[in-house]
């Protein structure tokens, strides 16, 4: 019997909707792909999303639907030659065989202009089904007269449920089961990529294979070990558990780092939990939180440059949102620190859980009706005649304290 030679993750790609994992807004029960194929329509598009999260399968799986001749290239290597080619071969099926072509052309953002130009006539003709993939903004790497004729779907990351269900799928396939550490490392290792799992775990079955033959110390039966996952990446799973002290301890670090503009541990710290697998996005949220936390009003633009790391990881992912977290590191690290509207709001938080909703003074109550004017409301709220511009800029109509009658003149921001 010939043994099968195609990639694990070609072998498992889903033959049905109902066997995509992940991406329910789309091919889910009311999820607009599933709707365009009920009705056999089906336009150009481009799915945007992170690597492994299922644009290739998907693609594949609408050519087959649709009964449709799949053509795929990626545009690292694909040529104008190439687009020619297959827009020839299209016509001819079409008229021969009255059979539709899907043309996927992976990572189209690598095509430059001229060539994305070349699609156009053929995408809006119809002669292919043109389904392009990218991890990048489209808005900012495709062309607008291509993009206006494609319909752009985002596919999202894959969740870690997700991607367990796909770690058991491929266990079934290859007659394994997999220790705890060993699946936990995995789906860490992996990055989101499903993908990437499939093929480490392919790696671990044959390298189970190997020992098997020459040592027979391991049993086919044997769970798959952390050591055969380690080996199969050629990484080490460093002691980081995300739920335990040691993740609490790391972000520890690198917030005091940060605070104390140590710009080399923070790095450091922040080297540990990427080489860990730390979610990129956790970190680049407690990126944010210090930025407004312990820069505060010294450097504002540091939550701008916190808020704009985060976006981007959130686009990219790893391993080029690695770059940015150290980009922002730097940034943060480097800048002022000003804790003083952290503290005055904690100071006056302090006040409203002890005093509870003190009375707020009559003359800046809301007064919408006459009645509530009669009693008083808004009363001496209008701007005095001697404010002068310069006091109305800085927001200043009156020197008395706004604060309940209880608190009158309290401060709370000290500089």
């Amino acid at each position: 019997m010939m043994t099968e030679s195609r990639p694990l993750a070609e072998i498992l790609r889903p033959k049905t909707l109902d066997e995509v994992i992940g991406q329910t807004h789309l091919v889910g029960g009311s999820g607009v792909i599933r709707k365009f194929l009920a009705s056999g329509f089906l336009p150009s598009m481009i799915f945007w999303g992170p690597p492994g999260c299922g644009k290739t399968s998907l693609a594949h799986l609408l050519a087959s639907l649709t009964n449709a001749y799949f053509e795929s290239h990626s545009a690292v290597s694909a040529t104008l030659a190439d687009v020619r080619r297959i827009v020839s071969d299209a016509n001819l099926r079409l008229a021969k065989e009255d059979k539709r072509t899907v043309f996927f052309l992976d990572e189209i953002h690598r095509f430059n202009k001229a060539q994305q130009d070349a699609l156009l006539p053929h995408v809006e003709k119809g002669t292919v089904i043109f389904i392009g993939a990218t991890t990048e903004n489209p808005s900012f790497e495709v062309i607008s007269p291509l993009l206006s004729r494609c319909r752009v779907f985002v596919l999202n990351p894959l969740s870690e449920p997700e991607l367990n269900t796909i770690i058991d799928r491929g266990l079934v396939y290859l007659k394994h089961s997999i220790a705890g550490d060993a699946r936990t490392f995995l789906l860490s290792i992996a990055n989101g990529d499903a993908r990437s799992l499939f093929t480490i775990l392919e790696i671990a079955s044959e390298l189970r294979k190997g020992q098997t033959l020459k040592k027979n110390f391991l049993k086919r039966s044997d769970p798959i070990t952390l050591a055969e996952i380690e080996q199969a990446a050629q990484r080490k799973m460093l002691q980081y558990d995300r739920a335990g002290e040691e993740h609490y301890n790391t972000i520890s670090a690198f917030i005091k780092s940060m605070r104390a503009s140590d710009i080399d541990a923070a790095l450091y710290y922040l080297a540990r939990m990427v080489a860990a697998g730390e979610d990129p996005l956790f970190i680049a949220r407690r990126m944010v939180i210090f930025a407004s936390e312990d820069i505060g009003i010294a450097q504002p633009t540091a939550l701008v440059v916190a808020n704009a790391v985060f976006d981007g990881c959130h686009k990219v992912g790893y391993p080029e949102a690695q770059i940015l977290l150290a980009h922002g590191v730097a940034y943060l690290c480097l800048a002022k620190k000003d804790r003083s509207a952290y503290d005055a709001y904690f100071r006056a938080l302090d006040d409203v859980k002890k005093l509870g909703n003190l009375p707020i003074p009559l003359s800046i109550r809301n007064a919408p009706t006459k009645f509530m004017k009669g009693l008083g409301y808004g009363k001496g709220y209008d701007l005095p005649a001697s404010a002068t511009p310069k006091a109305l800029q800085a927001g200043k109509y009156t020197k008395e304290s706004l604060l309940p009658d209880k608190i009158k003149g309290k401060k709370y921001y000290i500089k």
